[in-house]
């Protein structure tokens, strides 16, 4: 694809395109200031024996609000960037706003599931755990299901589209996007592989494979929020894309 632009960009121009840069940057990065510490505060409630106990259920409350804030700051960096990068393909944009709306629908279904064990763990002491503990991991199930299509399956198919939209419009060095377009085949290879159990979903061989893409995510979101976006003809500069 070709775009030219005949014009240099305004002074509101360059303004207007370092807000986007920082607001989506700062967005990415939310998603892993919240997405480490919701895995790690409400990984309690993913053992089998959890909805049985009675400990505190602050952290995985906790745990799951993050998760929440994670998926609408994942919804948030598609709608902001989603009016530049659709000059350089709007169908490759609206498919990136798809994708992550589907994506953080995901995470929504699995941060109510871990709700539900919540709820159910604190609602009737009196309750047979012989019927209490099938729930549990059957609710657990659910939010693991949902976690391996929403942060590993969708987060290929992000990667491959935001990564292609900004390779090809340079407005970040090539070597960050070609991370997403390398990662973007590998975790989804890493999910499929998992769909049918050839490893386990939190396995070293899982996290390695899904490594460039959390590396993507974070350089590009680095970048944007620090240095804002290079000279590209989407901001109105002469040159080209192709």
């Amino acid at each position: 694809m070709t775009l030219t632009a005949g014009t240099r960009p305004t002074a509101s121009t360059a303004r207007s395109s370092r807000s986007t840069a920082r607001i989506a940057g700062r967005l990415y990065l939310v998603t892993f200031l919240t997405s480490i510490p919701a895995r790690i505060l409400y990984d309690p409630a993913l053992q089998s024996d959890y909805i049985l106990g009675s400990s505190s259920t602050t952290g995985v409350q906790l745990g799951t609000l993050l998760d929440v804030l994670c998926a609408l700051a994942g919804i948030g960096t598609a709608v902001v960037l989603y009016p530049l990068v659709k000059r350089q393909s709007e169908g490759l944009a609206l498919g990136f706003v798809t994708s992550r709306v589907l994506e953080a629908s995901a995470l929504f279904v699995g941060a109510a599931s871990l709700l539900a064990v919540v709820t159910l763990r604190t609602a009737d002491a009196s309750a047979d755990p012989a019927v209490l503990a099938p729930i549990g991991d059957a609710l657990v199930g659910l939010h693991n299901w949902a976690y391996l299509v929403g942060p590993g399956l969708l987060a290929g198919v992000n990667a491959l589209l935001l990564g292609t939209l900004m390779y090809r419009s340079r407005l970040v060095p090539r070597p960050i996007p070609m991370l997403g377009l390398i990662g973007a085949p590998l975790i989804l290879v890493s999910g499929v592989a998992t769909m049918f159990g050839a490893f386990d979903q939190f396995s070293a061989a899982a996290a390695i494979l899904g490594l460039p893409v959390a590396l993507w995510e974070l350089s590009v979101g680095a970048w944007m929020a620090f240095k804002g976006f290079r000279p590209s003809p989407l901001l109105g500069d002469d040159a080209p894309i192709r």
